[in-house]
């Protein structure tokens, strides 16, 4: 079997050489997505099951957040910097390395014995395992000819979007069949293959170690004190009031001038840790904004609909990831569907309407009520899931597809920044709204519940009369049944202002999409370039 052409084998020869692919390189690259697929699952396989963890750990309500805060923090630092890192040491140290990190920090984090150990594993499973994440879309868009990134874009677009989304599903199963343990421990011999595997096939460029001398210190110090208290503001900030709080005002500020630095030094040095110049290229920038916006779409979703399901219903997390698990199907079964209209459709077109049906999606939800369940919630899900799909691969193709190769390691990195920031500045927004809406609900609901009210004074006595009948305190209960009903429809009403903002901000993309400049097709297969 000849995988070589050699020099002058014909004119047709080389055209189809350019077209045939490695197949060590074919493995290497899903080795890398399923390395991909294990980093952004992380993040959220923890989350449906905080509450185990805390018990298994003797930890306080207001520390367990940091299992996830930390993660968040740590990644979110590596991911631009990852595009540096490939440049000096290349892809295969850079990813196999990463691997083995996350797998041995995985390992570490299942034997944590309090909050504390727990916290710095999770810091260091999230930081090593970002190096991934970026390198699969580099490769992606370097070592695939363009004729293939209807398949290719699909299957990185996919991972990125279906991860997150089935992580608390996965969790949910998992702390039910075994312990939260296991949430790490699944990590290790998934992880040891991906690290053998890329170690031994990834060739897809070569260490430039003399970069390492120009290397900016002081610009990768003050990105992560930029980036980390970003994070750590977004995160945390509605939880504790925001600048009532002298944390969050210390996080702002280290904020301010950490970024002021970085900036001014991306602008001056030779090699600067992350090169913006990326954002020149229009499409680009533009890929890349939203890419913002996707990241509070599949975020946000991804904890609202829980929330919903656990405050309004009192699902557990088993119920909840049961009910979820819609929305990943939905996306898995399109995924095909929208690498095969990538070929065929303008991607501006795709993309409106991609936006159009996630408009849709939550559109639906501001209809709801307390007693909304799987079958109410399936279609916002599965237009949710399929919309995600038909929107995030012109997405990729728009923003990492008219780059030149040099620029891709770099791009890649400043690319998957802005989805995790987009969820992480969705997230406190939504946080924000959840509480002060909640607040201004119950304020204005229960100006009505007053004992001038004919209405609730006739239910008062109606449920006080029953439990009497019982034996119980029927007045005190009946109020304190009241009270519930008020807070869970103050609740209600803030979860649909919440879905109705996300309506108006993906209603706004559909005319956003029109502003890109139409990306110059792929060259057709055997044209040789």
């Amino acid at each position: 079997m000849a995988t070589t052409v050699t020099p002058g084998a014909g004119g047709m020869a080389v055209p189809n050489a350019e077209e045939r692919m490695d197949p060590k390189r074919i493995i290497a690259f899903f080795a890398m997505v399923f390395g991909m697929f294990m980093s952004i699952l992380d993040i959220q396989i923890v989350s449906a099951s905080l509450s185990e963890i805390q018990a298994g750990l003797g930890a306080g309500s207001d520390e367990i957040a940091w299992v996830q805060t930390s993660y968040l923090i740590a990644e979110v630092i590596m991911i631009p910097l990852s595009g540096a890192l490939a440049r000096i040491v290349s892809t295969r140290v850079l990813f196999s390395v990463s691997a083995a990190g996350f797998t041995l920090a995985s390992a570490l984090a299942a034997t944590a014995t309090n909050i504390e150990q727990m916290i710095v594993y999770r810091a260091i499973q999230g930081f090593i395992g970002g190096g991934m994440i970026p390198s699969v879309f580099a490769a992606a868009f370097t070592i695939f000819p363009p004729s293939k990134r209807n398949i290719v874009s699909p299957i990185i677009g996919l991972v990125a979007t279906l991860a997150p989304t089935v992580g608390p599903t996965i969790g949910g199963y998992i702390s039910h069949a075994m312990s939260w343990h296991w949430l790490f421990l699944i990590n290790v011999i998934p992880g040891i293959i991906v690290t053998a595997v890329t170690w031994s096939l990834i060739d897809f460029d070569k260490p430039e170690y003399s970069l390492f001398k120009k290397f900016d210190w002081w610009g990768l110090l003050t990105m992560a004190v930029f980036l980390g208290s970003m994070e750590f503001v977004l995160e945390e900030g509605n939880s504790k009031d925001w600048f009532n709080d002298e944390h969050i005002v210390m996080g702002t500020i280290a904020m301010v001038i950490g970024g002021m630095i970085f900036f001014y030094r991306v602008f001056r040095v030779d090699f600067p840790v992350v090169d913006l110049r990326a954002f020149a290229n229009r499409n680009f920038a533009f890929g890349s904004l939203f890419s913002f916006v996707m990241g509070v779409g599949l975020y946000g979703l991804t904890y609202l609909y829980p929330l919903y399901l656990g405050r309004i219903r009192g699902y557990d997390s088993l119920m909840i990831g049961e009910t979820m698990f819609v929305s990943g199907l939905a996306m898995f079964l399109t995924a095909p569907v929208a690498g095969a209209l990538s070929s065929r459709l303008d991607p501006r077109v795709m993309m409106m309407a991609g936006f159009a049906g996630f408009a849709a999606g939550t559109f639906l939800m501001t209809q709801m009520t307390a007693d909304w369940d799987f079958y109410e919630l399936l279609v916002p899900q599965i237009l949710r899931g399929c919309s995600l799909m038909i929107c995030m691969v012109p997405i990729n193709n728009i923003a990492l597809g008219t780059l030149p190769p040099d620029r891709m390691k770099n791009a890649s990195g400043l690319f998957n920044l802005t989805r995790n920031l987009g969820g992480a500045v969705g997230l406190a927004i939504i946080n924000t709204m959840l509480t002060q809406r909640t607040d201004d609900h119950y304020a204005r609901l229960s100006e009505h519940v007053t004992w001038s009210n004919p209405a609730a004074v006739s239910w008062l006595d109606n449920v006080g009369a029953n439990y009497d009948s019982y034996g119980l305190d029927g007045t005190s209960t009946a109020l304190a049944k009241l009270s519930g009903l008020v807070t869970q429809q103050a609740w209600m009403l803030s979860f649909i202002d919440v879905f109705l903002g996300l309506t108006a901000l993906f209603g706004a993309l559909v005319f956003m999409a029109m502003l890109i400049q139409k990306p110059k097709a792929a060259p057709p297969p055997g044209s040789g370039h």
